[in-house]
């Protein structure tokens, strides 16, 4: 029996911009399905929120767990791919099975959670929303693999929204953020410990490790900022395809207009600037 309230399926809600999106939508009166690969959910989510396990590189599970929401809800209106981690390092020298694995939650996961709401939704309506990263428009040295995952399932999204449109009240949407205070960084920073360092790419690593590549330094935005925009594309009659998160984001998504000639520079340059800045403050 349907319980009344819309009701929502979130990724990767444990910690960072999935707790911070899971009582966004609790606040506005959602049913939450807060779902992570771990299960360690912050009390708050625990009590406000229908807290459920879910590995989204696992077909079977992502099955079972859209079964058990639409059985026990008798709806579900929105779908938000919010589970992600970061594999940091030149390309040369991050290894195939690490980007095989990370493009299996960035890529694949919102794939079969795709093919397992949108049944329901072609019945009833409903959105998608993925928490995607102005990286799928723009590639960061340091951060390739991770752009390849996020530039990968913007264009799944896009293809997605093609396919659909005009038809079952079925809307896809992308928001777009640069950088969140989150723990992502700490984790990519994680993937580097154990690489194999090529020499040629020493400024590389020290943008990563002293810079601002993975954080954003004083550039970064908050979780609680990006939730407000997944609740936004979830609510806005019609909803855009795309949501930059901030400014900053707008700006950095637009240079990808740019010809390479000035676009890579800006890159290097703004590593390279930043892990001096790091250093000095």
């Amino acid at each position: 029996m349907s319980t009344g309230a819309s009701v929502v399926l979130l990724t990767g809600a444990a910690s960072g911009i999935g707790a911070a999106t899971a009582r966004a939508f609790a606040d506005d009166g959602w049913t939450v399905y807060a779902t992570d690969v771990r299960t360690e959910f912050p009390a708050d989510i625990r009590e406000r929120c229908r807290c459920l396990e879910l590995d989204v590189t696992d077909s079977e599970q992502v099955e079972a767990v859209v079964d058990h929401i639409i059985e026990e809800a008798g709806r579900l209106d929105c779908l938000v791919n919010n589970a992600g981690y970061g594999v940091a390092g030149p390309v040369e020298d991050v290894s195939s099975d690490d980007v095989r694995e990370q493009f299996d939650v960035l890529v694949h996961g919102p794939h079969r959670l795709a093919q397992a709401v949108l049944p329901e939704m072609r019945e009833h309506g409903g959105r998608i929303i993925t928490v995607s990263s102005v990286l799928g428009h723009t590639a960061s040295p340091g951060l390739g693999a991770y752009s390849a995952g996020k530039a990968a399932v913007e264009s799944l999204s896009d293809a997605v929204r093609i396919e659909v449109a005009g038809a079952d009240d079925i809307h896809i949407s992308l928001v777009e953020p640069a950088w969140v205070e989150t723990g992502f960084a700490d984790g990519a920073l994680e993937s580097l410990r154990d690489a194999d360092r090529t020499p040629t790419y020493d400024r590389t690593y020290d943008a990563l490790e002293d810079g601002w590549v993975l954080t954003g330094g004083p550039l970064a935005t908050t979780p609680e900022a990006v939730a407000a925009t997944v609740l936004a594309a979830a609510t806005d009659d019609p909803p855009k395809a795309r949501y930059p998160v901030g400014a900053f984001a707008t700006f950095v998504r637009w240079t990808h207009w740019l010809p390479a000639r000035l676009q890579d520079p800006i890159h290097r340059g703004f590593g390279r600037a930043s892990a001096l800045l790091g250093r000095w403050l």
